[in-house]
């Protein structure tokens, strides 16, 4: 099938003559964290480089077509590679990443386009991911031969870069940040707090849950499910405050997780999922609404940092963990904790949240400049590479 005939194909624009950049990861599944990591991106490229054409390998193309803009959006997921191939050719720099995408259920599969790009001389750039869990020595093995030979690998905090070493990776590791560190807040739809039932309401505190699945294999819903159930109520009642779940990933999974914990609450009737569908940049405007955070996700709790917004972290992956490291933010161990520990720690942060919010206004900034650093090094690349290819004039 003609690429023009691909769902949410973008043609690329006839006026375009700069640099052709790709960027390859987990978008188009309409994660919020994940598209706020490709919209910064984004927006950091066109910034530094405003007639590059970007081209998104996407598991949904219309969606990313529609949402970001991009000059062309490929259906990833639905071709063969050798239908991927000429996209990949016609590249001078494919970007790996944003995200944590080098695990062991799913590494392979998002490595192919590294593979056709290192077959066909398009140099590749890790750009700030995420790795782990990576336990299985034959996805091991994978990851650290497709890494060989890449231009530049980035990551976005300490621990994916222990894991890439752990897996035999023996090239330089530069530890940035998250790309969604650089995301600006975006206008809520008018009267939202209203349509979704939060108008009037005194104090309200965020909360956010996510599904188990492949990235996260040791979440234990029997456990967690109570143990968040348990922690809203101890708020609602400590704090009086209403409890707003926020679905970082609208799927009914996600949705279905958080009313899950709802139903175990005795207080139920002070707690709601936001219902409506917001991109990340109306998630991030929406957290200055919170007076405090509980959450699972790591965007969800980057877009607290991003605000100023106290939170309490439950670090389920070594990503969560990585993140309130850098910020020098304590976190009890999710598999660990009681619901009577956790109410305690909940009270400390919440008699502590002015402290807390000067140490993110102190730590952040600092996580936002290392975050910029990525697009540098992919510009310098793009530069070296022109370089490189340059064709000496006649004398």
């Amino acid at each position: 099938m003609p690429p023009d005939h691909w769902p949410g194909y973008c043609k690329q624009s006839p006026a375009m003559s700069g640099p052709k950049v790709g960027i390859t990861g987990s978008y188009g599944g309409l994660n919020l964290g994940d598209e706020a990591i490709l919209q910064s991106m984004i927006a950091e490229l066109r910034r530094e480089l405003p007639d590059v054409e970007i081209v998104v390998f996407s598991r949904n193309a219309e969606d990313t077509k529609r949402r970001h803009k991009v000059e062309r959006a490929i259906p990833v997921r639905k071709l063969s590679r050798a239908e991927v191939v000429p996209e990949i050719e016609r590249l001078d720099l494919l970007l790996f990443g944003g995200g944590g995408i080098l695990y062991d259920a799913d590494a392979r599969t998002y490595l192919r386009e590294v593979e056709v790009a290192k077959e066909h001389g398009v140099p590749v750039m890790l750009y700030a991911v995420g790795a782990g869990p990576l336990k299985s020595t034959a996805v091991q093995t994978a990851v650290r031969e497709a890494l060989e030979s890449v231009a530049a690998i980035t990551v976005r905090e300490k621990a994916a870069r222990a894991v890439l070493e752990e897996a035999g990776v023996r090239r330089d590791i530069v530890v940035t940040a998250d790309p969604a560190l650089l995301l600006k807040p975006e206008s809520l739809p008018r009267n939202v707090m209203k349509i979704e039932g939060l108008e009037g309401r005194r104090r309200l505190i965020g909360m956010s849950v996510r599904e188990p699945g492949v990235a996260a294999p040791d979440l234990d819903p029997a456990v967690y499910h109570g143990l968040l159930a348990d922690a809203a109520d101890y708020m609602v009642d400590r704090f009086d405050a209403d409890i707003v779940f926020v679905p970082m990933e609208h799927s009914v999974l996600d949705i279905q997780h958080s009313h899950a914990v709802i139903a175990r609450m005795l207080r139920a009737q002070r707690a709601r999922v936001l219902n409506g569908e917001y991109t990340s940049g109306q998630i991030l405007g929406l957290m200055s609404r919170f007076s405090f955070v509980v959450g699972m996700r790591l965007h969800f709790l980057i877009f607290a940092a991003l605000r100023g917004v106290p939170f309490v972290a439950l670090p389920y992956a070594g990503k969560v963990a990585g993140f309130l490291e850098d910020l020098q933010l304590p976190a009890p161990p999710l598999n660990l904790v009681s619901p009577g520990r956790l109410c305690a720690h909940l009270d400390q942060s919440w008699d502590d949240r002015r402290d807390l919010k000067r140490q993110l206004a102190k730590a952040v900034p600092a996580l936002q400049e290392r975050s910029r650093e990525t697009v540098k090094i992919a510009v310098e690349l793009l530069q070296r590479e022109q370089k490189a290819h340059a064709i000496p004039k006649a004398a």
